[in-house]
């Protein structure tokens, strides 16, 4: 059936076939992110960079490691060398863990109830449209539940985590690598290759494949969701229960980031459906730095918080300056939550496939009903209603503020809990500068209309 106004919810999440569809091309192929160059950069120096942080967060309190002397570099890299292998080498453990886990999510979302969601026309399909098995809900809730039984009965005690983050970290990198390197082969040899600029190593970095799917499993989706932020929350929790056996208690900082973690784990993982209309999915191919970045960089580098709190605590921070972190966070999440709900229900809606669930938090203003928007001359409809009538991108700007306050919670004894705030500002604004880029040659006058109404 088709929705109007007066009915915002369908129990036939199928999507109507009028919706116009995405009709991008590979015609305005451009080298992004420094091209060729930029790209090997990136691939040898993303790794090198998270082994360098890991040091200095997990064993020098957050302190910058540094060489005595110019002439004492090459030195100094060895002996940085030596000691993370030491300490971080890819063990059975490590193994262990990380795979484990993530072969427990694989099974689950095969097996879990959902909705089935559809996404939009793909043009590399002539039109047609892919389903996506919404159970990542599920599948949290069960992790969460697993992961908890098997701490407190002492089958695995979540500290194992944080004892062997390392090992686990290096596993996670080399995953990425070899799956990264195993669809770029499979992909090429079945000539499926999409936007390929025919450098190998640029399209290994970029990617080649659009929608890698293992049976009913979409692979871009899976990694987004179920890995990268999942993880990020039980290496928080395992910061935690650590310090709860080293001094009795847990700090309110330490409970501040478990749950920081554990509100954007979920409301990822709720919203699943709303995702699969993202351009993430519909357009960016699945490539190392997609691959990467989700199953090793964001777990493993955006938990400086969290282990530098464990380092260096127990914090003496006077209770207003934690109130103040903890109100930020929950003003903060709540724009950021019911910002993408407006904006992604918006799409829903006019697809047809907007769903009614329970998932918990529910908030109030994550959906706007008889929404105002232009309607471009393209076919779509571009939102300037709810927080959208006050700021292009004012999920950005929540997403911002949350990432504020895993830094001020610590302090300012160390950088590298401001990590995250300062690498998401330098991705975002390279993501909005893309997106304004791509949506002025899109709609045109229409986009100039869109910028002169919405700030």
């Amino acid at each position: 059936p088709l929705v109007d106004a007066s009915s915002s919810v369908t129990t036939n999440p199928r999507p109507r076939d009028d919706v116009a569809f995405e009709d991008v091309t590979d015609s305005n192929f451009v080298y992004e992110f420094g091209g060729p160059i930029g790209a090997a950069s990136m691939i040898v120096g993303f790794p090198l960079l998270m082994a360098y942080q890991f040091l200095c967060v997990y064993d020098n309190k957050g302190q910058f490691l540094v060489p005595d002397s110019a002439a004492d570099f090459f030195p100094w890299a060895g002996r940085m060398a030596d000691r993370y292998w030491e300490i971080a080498a890819p063990s059975w453990v490590g193994i262990k863990i990380y795979l484990g886990f993530t072969f427990f999510m694989v099974a689950l979302a095969y097996v879990c109830p959902g909705p089935v969601m559809y996404g939009y026309k793909l043009p590399s399909l002539n039109g047609q449209r892919l389903a996506y098995h919404c159970n990542a809900l599920w599948s949290w809730w069960i992790a969460v539940i697993t992961s908890l039984v098997l701490h407190f009965t002492g089958l695995f005690r979540l500290t194992e985590i944080i004892d062997n983050l390392g090992p686990i970290m290096s596993v996670a990198m080399i995953w990425s690598f070899l799956l990264a390197g195993i669809l770029y082969i499979v992909t090429a040899a079945r000539g499926k290759k999409h936007r390929a600029s025919g450098n190998v190593i640029y399209d290994f970095f970029m990617g080649v494949c659009l929608n890698p799917r293992i049976g009913t499993l979409d692979m871009k989706l899976f990694t987004e969701l179920r890995i990268p932020w999942p993880v990020l929350f039980f290496i928080s929790l395992s910061c935690a229960f650590k310090q709860y056996e080293q001094i009795g208690y847990v700090t309110p900082e330490s409970a501040f980031m478990v749950l920081a973690h554990w509100l954007y784990s979920n409301a990822c993982n709720k919203g699943e459906e709303c995702v699969i209309t993202s351009w993430d999915i519909f357009y960016e191919l699945e490539s190392w730095y997609l691959l990467f970045w989700n199953l090793a960089g964001v777990p493993f580098s955006y938990c400086y918080t969290s282990i530098y709190l464990l380092k260096n605590g127990p914090m003496e921070f006077s209770t207003p300056w934690v109130a103040m972190c903890y109100v930020l966070l929950l003003v903060g999440y709540f724009f950021w939550d019911t910002g993408n709900s407006q904006r992604n229900r918006f799409r829903m809606f006019w697809n047809n496939t907007l769903i009614k669930r329970n998932a918990f938090p529910q908030l109030p203003k994550s959906f706007i009903h008889n929404a105002k928007f232009i309607q471009t001359r393209h076919g779509n409809k571009l939102l300037i209603d709810g927080w959208y009538a006050y700021a292009r991108k004012p999920h950005y700007t929540a997403d911002l503020v949350m990432a504020l306050t895993w830094g001020l919670i610590s302090g300012f004894g160390s950088f590298f809990p401001y990590f995250y705030l300062t690498f998401f500002l330098i991705v975002l604004v390279h993501r909005v500068g893309r997106d304004d880029a791509r949506c002025a040659r899109k709609y045109g006058a229409d986009w100039d209309e869109y910028m002169r109404v919405v700030p």
